[in-house]
């Protein structure tokens, strides 16, 4: 199938380059108007924004006296780690944290009703000094059930939230720690990266969208201040915020769900750019489209019902929330219906050209993929390990367009019409029978 596209495309590359050149701008931006108006803006020219913070480094002077205060009083930090079924990831991951430049830290672990061997695999790390808390639930209750549980049994005057199936740099704790130098933020997010790129084209080309979506993205609205949400595989809080919110509620989405809660008490959220953390990803097309089904479905169940307050006056109007709200629905909801709303429009307008424009839409997509794998491989602490990746950057172009805009699509319309998200074994059905219930 690869072979095929590559061959079609070369077929094509004379005719897609005259294509692109020839004839007025009013032509070129009748045949390419999706990828002038929003994605160029959008996800190219912000992303020269987020290497100029990068190389100014704003508020660098402030956390680095907050860091040496963090050594200096060593604060009890929780690390919260649910989960389920995760016998052969939760070893690497609070091995890592063992090996951190911050000390005093308590490994908080929640087994929720494995059936493999984690609980086992947790009580031989508690005797070798990994953990120092373990829990297990007897019977399923969900992740935000184990999450809401660990912070209960945990004690730290911070709490580092972290999925089993990842693992931190040496120094990723004190980098995160150190951004809650400015009483106003109430959480800060990690920067998220996939462990193992090279895997296979599926791998590859998540760990470019991560780079992308997260490293560069997260930055860019972080500065804006309407950076919509702290990842669970690593995001850090103030203890006294998770209290005032009431914790996590139920998922799926709950770790934008709980970055919501903090914006409506009008504290802020920040990225972490240099606190990383790498993490296992989906490796077939298969688990990935699961993944990503239940991700997007959750922009529905929190944003469009949950949390459909937002952009009305009222007790948790916040400006910085609301256009975070906007930003979420209009670049990810909006923007996929529109993206299928262009390729009827071309079929339409051009159906006898339609394979010759496609194509040299993504040869336009390739070099802007280029340009923007290439700044976030310019601001990245991985230089080396990442630079393969810019063999598989005109593969996004597919990957993006092509297989992920249309689950996003499916997502939302079965979220809208069909609610699928309470039928995801994701969460008990119990579970998720009682959030519907109650409106969650």
């Amino acid at each position: 199938m690869l072979y095929s596209f590559l061959s079609h495309l070369l077929f094509f590359k004379e005719e897609v380059i005259s294509f692109i050149f020839a004839g007025s701008f009013k032509h070129f931006i009748n045949l390419f108007w999706f990828f002038v108006i929003f994605d160029l803006p959008r996800y190219l020219l912000i992303d020269f924004f987020a290497l100029i913070l990068m190389l100014l480094k704003p508020g660098k002077r402030d956390r680095e006296l907050f860091m040496q205060k963090l050594m200096r009083e060593q604060p009890l930090v929780s690390i919260l780690i649910p989960g389920r079924n995760e016998g052969a990831t939760i070893e690497r991951c609070v091995r890592s944290l063992r090996e951190q430049t911050y000390k005093n830290i308590e490994v908080v672990v929640v087994d929720d009703g494995s059936d493999d061997d984690m609980e086992k695999v947790c009580k031989r790390l508690v005797k070798e000094g990994y953990i120092d808390v373990f829990v297990r639930n007897s019977v399923r209750g969900g992740k935000a059930s184990a999450a809401n549980l660990a912070f209960r049994r945990s004690s730290g005057k911070y709490i580092i939230h972290m999925d089993a199936d990842s693992s931190l740099d040496r120094d990723a704790v004190i980098k995160i720690l150190s951004y809650f130098y400015d009483k106003k933020y109430g959480a800060v997010a990690g920067n998220v990266k996939v462990r193992e790129p090279y895997v296979n084209l599926v791998t590859a080309c998540q760990a470019i969208e991560y780079i992308k979506t997260i490293s560069v993205g997260r930055l860019v609205t972080s500065h804006f201040g309407i950076l919509r949400i702290v990842s669970g595989a690593f995001g850090a809080f103030r203890r006294e915020v998770l209290e005032e919110v009431g914790g996590w509620d139920i998922g799926p989405g709950l770790d934008g769900d709980i970055t919501v809660k903090i914006m409506k008490t009008k504290r802020r959220i920040v990225f972490a750019p240099d606190s990383v953390c790498l993490t296992n990803v989906p490796k077939s097309l298969t688990a990935l489209m699961k993944q990503r089904l239940r991700w997007n479905r959750s922009l529905i169940r929190m944003r469009l019902r949950k949390h459909l307050d937002i952009p009305f006056p009222g007790n948790y109007f916040n400006m910085f929330l609301v256009l975070s709200w906007f930003d979420n629905i209009f670049f990810n909801m909006v923007l996929a219906f529109n993206w299928l709303f262009y390729h009827i429009y071309l079929m339409g307008h051009y159906f006898s050209k339609i394979g010759v424009i496609l194509a040299a839409n993504l040869v336009l997509y390739a070099l802007s993929n280029y340009l923007q794998l290439l700044i976030g491989w310019l601001i990245s602490e991985r230089k080396s390990e990442e630079a393969g990746l810019f063999l598989y950057a005109p593969l996004m172009s597919i990957y993006v367009g092509y297989f992920i805009r249309p689950i996003r699509i499916i997502a939302y319309l079965e979220e809208l019409f069909l609610k699928a998200s309470y039928k995801d074994p994701w969460n008990p059905r119990k579970v998720s029978d009682i959030a519907r219930r109650v409106g969650m």
